[in-house]
């Protein structure tokens, strides 16, 4: 931390003899490898003091709490410390290896988690000493482990006080282990009658209540929104409560100052009455308000705590609240808001694969050899576009492999960083889970994420969708080639420049043959010469190589043609003309075929030897008559003779006679013709195929557009991908067990994934919609298949990306034991996304843009995403007619239609119906609004209060309330205290003489902020008795200080962006909000 504050206790603190520090030295320090400079460090407790030199001035301080000390592993001197709340690392550089091992070792038992294994080590050792020794009398020696448990237990308490507005706050401490184990706290609840207060708490199963358990409650006086003051306290045990014969518990408040003890004794405040409440078959006591139960960082066992799950989701918050239904019973809903490491996974792997993609199309470009200036211009093109994206996307990369080793989360303020283009801005999975009070419990998910946009080359000249559109008018026509088709370019090339030597070799070899005189060598030479021509002829019989001719003639590019070779006029080119190119090189080699049988003495029977060469090659070749005709016509034009073979006939009348000079003069020029014909048609065939390489090239690159307009559609899909694959996954894991006909429906027509966006079409928010729409409808360009794990490590259970652009395919690993529980259809199976997109603008500026801008732009992509949706619904009821929610598509498809066709103003009726329409089909369900902070939070706590009225019978008086229980609620002193659960640090309580003498929990508190404050007070006086209780001190009154609020799990996510716990809306722009997308008074600011 900073020193801005308190630096004079500080510096107090870093001075002293050596014998108050557990380690001090010499070590250079610094964020950064080239900024390291040498500081004096001193360790005392869980502080670092790097001073600039021994005895010299205070620098920093460290709090190594919420924090790892690692290694660094290329080099043993030198250590980084890493915070978990994103702040930048810091290294230290020690002088050795050994001092750097005593520096590690120091560093990682400076913190609370060492000090509570040591506490606990010391608690078995004391509890073991006790059992051998025989001490311990019934109902303490087992501890609280041995105590009968009581949980659940559902509590409703009645406060009587004067006072207008109160505060109830619930503490549990175990009097066996002496410490505050758990703490619920109740929202701020108003009585029936005057001065009366009612309210509730519930303890869940899995919740260390016990027999011997005391509860210490205690009252506070709100004043203002802001302040409260403290009105009393009371204790009572749960032993007591349980066996007490009347059903309330009477008890007195007394009035008891939180620190001190004051002169006037103990006072009484009021009266408390606490009663057990039944859940089954017993109605509660009538409440205003339902009781807030805050269980902080996942306190509850996630019964879904599967390794795919811990693998997907990490820094996850929790929040439980209980609600009343019509029938007067309790539902009990869980909250959870979870980061995912797929923010930066994905990322990377596309940035990977997008880099071997343009690198390959280099590649292939470039082996084509010599080009004329027209194809080599247009190879150069693609060549310094390719290297431009190769560059950056390389640059990106690597600072998303240092990002991604502390974080996984980027924020709304890093939104337009250069680095994180291709990260989604505030991606998190929302998630619900609701108990009815018959037990059963059902899980909502909605993936959070800000608009896919590219925020750092802004929206000066609009979005993806203007600039495309201005791109594509200028761009020419010229005809485009799939991957597939380059791929059978490229291998037509190397099997062409493979054949032709061979044949040209061959061709030689049978001339020099024939010099012998020998017609068993001769008769060899022929059969190469044709076994490798009847190759070359079948691999230049590709369709594809006669289509790109005719493009080539077609677009007037015949002067031009990729090897400078002279082509006829477009005009004079017509279809068969490539077919005579080919048919050429077959009649010649059967023209060379007749010659040598009339060599060897068989011109006796010239018809038969002719169609016996011809049978010679027709087992590899497919010549139609006047493909024959036209071959005997090319073949006069080559040879100069109206006749070869009479030719031939007359210039060897006898190949007994014949000497060897005159065997080799008839060949030459049968092999002079063969070679023409080849090297004609290798010409052709390359002009053809360097054409489909390069068109194909440059239809994925420079005709994309340029280098930056790739570049931002690329980030725009990467963003969207990366939140699409966080939903599938838990939508699959959920209906792994629940829903197996899910996975059918997946296979049978794929998946649908719906995004409900709250941007404007006025301003910067029109490119952003622009941007979005395009990277939503790239989407339908992905593919996923569920494959099996290697292992359970959460490296294996990530998904990984493969293809190329247009062709996305994303492997889900499943555990071997999940996997085999699969249908046999679903495994390796391509599973289809079918993307769409509904947006409605809901802020001011919406206002504006109806009132005189143009919404036109949100008519059409809301238009366009119905007809999707209706087609996809479509599909879902002719393949599985009989799935769940079938029957009710029609009516609600009815409904969207009728509301697009409806001309109202912020029409936010047309996001509920879509996001109906999408739960019926077991789709992914995305929100967006600019950063995923503010309106977003508006929208998913609406979507999951409708959830619960509409699926789970919410009263509806309680509608409004559970709303805002969940943009908002109090932090107070006990809700603080109740964030160190589950630990066994012992800490000064709020109060000396009616306290646990012991706490547990983490340190710093997890409930705060990520950054840690830097604003504290400290009782020197009180600080000067140990380093341990400096430490203790140090955190509490951090926390006193400045935890005032915990709010909802939104308004955590609002903290982690802009470091703030308030809405970022003003009063009045909320005066153009639809009512429901309102927050709560004091929320927002």
């Amino acid at each position: 931390m900073k020193l801005r504050v308190n630096h004079s206790q500080l510096l107090f603190l870093s001075r002293g003899t050596s014998a108050n520090f557990q380690k001090e030295g010499t070590l250079r320090v610094g964020r950064r490898e080239g900024d390291l400079c040498e500081r004096f460090c001193r360790l005392r407790g869980n502080l670092l003091f790097i001073l600039k030199k021994q005895g010299g001035k205070l620098e920093e301080v460290l709090l190594l709490e919420r924090c790892e000390v690692k290694k660094l592993p290329d080099d043993d001197r030198r250590l980084t410390v890493v915070f978990v709340g994103g702040d930048p690392a810091v290294i230290l550089e020690s002088g050795g290896s050994a001092d750097g091992a005593s520096w590690l070792d120091a560093l990682r038992d400076a913190n609370a988690d060492a000090l509570r294994r040591r506490a606990a080590r010391l608690r078995s050792l004391v509890d073991a000493h006790n059992h051998e020794g025989g001490g311990a009398t019934e109902g303490t020696a087992g501890g609280a482990g041995a105590a009968d448990k009581v949980s659940p237990l559902h509590l409703s308490v009645e406060c009587a006080v004067a006072a207008s507005r109160v505060e109830v706050q619930v503490c549990v401490i175990d009097t066996h282990t002496h410490t505050v184990r758990k703490h619920c706290c109740c929202q701020i609840v108003e009585g029936p009658g005057a001065g009366v207060f009612q309210t509730s708490v519930c303890f869940p199963a899995d919740f260390p209540l016990y027999h011997h358990s005391r509860i210490k409650v205690t009252v506070y006086q709100q004043e203002e929104p802001s302040t409260r003051s403290f009105l009393g306290f009371t204790s009572f045990s749960i032993g007591d409560l349980l066996r007490s014969k009347e059903p309330p518990v009477s008890l007195s408040l007394s009035l008891y100052p939180l620190f001190i003890r004051t002169l006037d004794g103990v006072n009484e405040a009021g009266e408390l009455k606490v009663s057990r409440l039944q859940m089954e078959g017993e109605t509660p006591p009538d409440h205003k308000c339902p009781a807030l139960c805050d269980s902080l960082h996942s306190s509850f066992h996630d019964k879904e705590n599967s390794p795919m799950m811990r693998a997907v989701l990490c820094a996850q918050v929790s929040k439980v609240y209980r609600f009343q239904t019509e029938d007067q019973r309790w539902l009990l809903v869980r909250e959870q808001m979870s980061e995912t490491p797929l923010s930066f996974s994905l990322p990377k792997q596309l940035l990977s694969a997008l880099i071997q993609s343009h690198l390959a199309r280099v590649q292939e470009v470039k082996e084509l050899g010599d080009l004329s200036p027209h194809w080599d211009g247009l190879r150069h093109d693609v060549v310094s576009h390719c290297d431009r994206l190769i560059g950056c996307y390389q640059e990106t990369l690597a600072e998303l492999h240092r990002l991604s080793a502390s974080s996984c989360f980027k924020s709304s303020s890093s939104k337009a960083d250069k680095h994180l283009q291709f990260v989604p801005t505030n991606l998190h999975s929302q998630r619900m889970e609701v108990t009815d009070p018959d037990g059963t419990g059902v899980w909502y998910e909605v993936i959070t994420v800000g608009a896919p946009a590219d925020h750092h080359q802004a929206f000066k000249h609009g979005g993806l969708k203007k600039l495309l559109s201005k791109h594509t008018t200028r761009r020419d026509s010229s005809v485009s080639y799939s991957r597939d088709e380059r791929c059978r370019a490229r291998r037509l090339l190397l099997r062409v420049a493979e054949l032709q030597p061979l044949v040209f070799g061959l061709a030689e070899q049978l001339l020099a043959v024939s010099l012998e005189l020998s017609t068993t060598r001769l008769q060899q030479a022929l059969d190469g010469l044709t076994q490798q021509t009847e190759l070359f002829v079948h691999a230049l019989k590709d369709q594809l190589v006669k289509s790109a001719l005719l493009e080539i003639h077609g677009n007037g590019l015949s002067d031009d043609t990729p090897t400078n070779q002279e082509e006829p006029r477009a005009g004079e080119y017509d279809e068969e003309e490539w077919d005579r190119a080919w048919v050429n090189v077959a009649m010649s080699l059967n023209c060379i075929v007749a010659m040598v049988d009339r060599l060897q003495g068989r011109e006796d029977r010239p018809q038969e030897v002719t169609s016996s060469g011809r049978e010679v090659t027709s087992s590899g070749l497919e010549m139609t008559s006047s493909g024959q005709e036209v071959t005997s016509s090319g073949q006069q034009e080559a040879s100069g003779d109206p006749d070869p073979q009479n030719a031939a006939s007359s210039s060897s009348s006898s190949p007994s006679s014949s000497s060897a000079s005159s065997w080799q003069e008839q060949l030459l020029p049968l092999v002079v013709t063969l070679r023409d014909c080849v090297r004609e048609a290798v010409e052709k065939a390359r002009a053809a195929m360097t054409f489909v390489v390069l068109q194909g090239a440059a239809a994925t690159t420079v005709s994309q557009g340029p280098a930056h307009l790739v570049q931002r559609r690329h980030a725009v899909f990467s963003q969207a991908l990366s939140a699409v694959v966080c939903g599938f996954l838990l939508k699959i894991s959920g209906s792994l067990l629940e829903d197996p006909d899910f996975l059918l429906q997946l296979h049978s027509v794929g998946l649908l994934v719906q995004f409900e966006g709250l941007l404007s079409t006025y301003g910067d928010e029109v490119g952003m919609l622009e941007d979005m729409d395009v990277g939503v409808a790239d989407l339908s360009g992905v593919s996923f298949t569920v494959t099996e794990a290697k292992g359970e490590r959460p490296d294996d259970l990530l998904p990984t990306l493969s293809g190329a652009w247009g062709s996305w395919v994303v492997e889900v690993p499943l555990p071997s034991e999940t996997f085999g529980s699969l249908p046999q259809e679903v495994r390796g199976a391509l599973i289809q996304v079918h993307p769409v997109l509904f947006n409605i603008g809901i802020n001011q500026q919406q206002s504006l843009a109806e009132r005189f801008g143009d919404s036109s732009l949100q008519e059409r992509v809301n238009q366009q995403s119905s007809e999707r949706l209706r087609a996809y619904c479509s599909e879902l009821s002719g393949a599985r007619p009989q799935a769940a929610g079938i029957q009710s598509l029609p009516v609600l498809l009815s409904s969207l239609d009728h509301s697009l066709e409806t001309k109202k103003k912020k029409n936010v009726g047309v996001l509920w119906i879509a996001a109906m329409v999408c739960r019926e089909v077991n789709g992914v369900r995305l929100t967006s609004c600019k950063s995923a902070k503010d309106r977003t939070a508006m929208s998913v706590t609406l979507e999951q209060c409708v959830l619960l009225r509409e699926r789970h019978a919410l009263e509806r008086t309680h509608f409004s309330l559970a709303l805002d229980c969940m943009r908002r609620s109090r932090l107070s002193w006990g809700q603080m205290l109740g964030c160190y659960s589950q630990s066994g640090v012992p800490v000064v309580g709020p109060d000396p003489g009616d306290r646990a003498p012991g706490l547990q929990g983490p340190w710093p508190p997890q409930c705060l902020a990520p950054e840690a404050p830097r604003r504290h007070l400290y009782p020197v006086a009180f600080l000067l008795v140990s380093s341990h209780l400096l430490v203790l001190w140090l955190i509490l009154s951090l926390v006193i200080l400045l935890a005032k609020y915990q709010d909802g799990c939104r308004m955590d996510n609002v903290q982690k962006n802009v470091g703030s716990r308030k809405f970022a809306f003003s009063g009045v722009q909320l005066l153009t909000f639809p009512k429901l997308y309102r927050p709560p008074d004091g929320s927002f600011g």
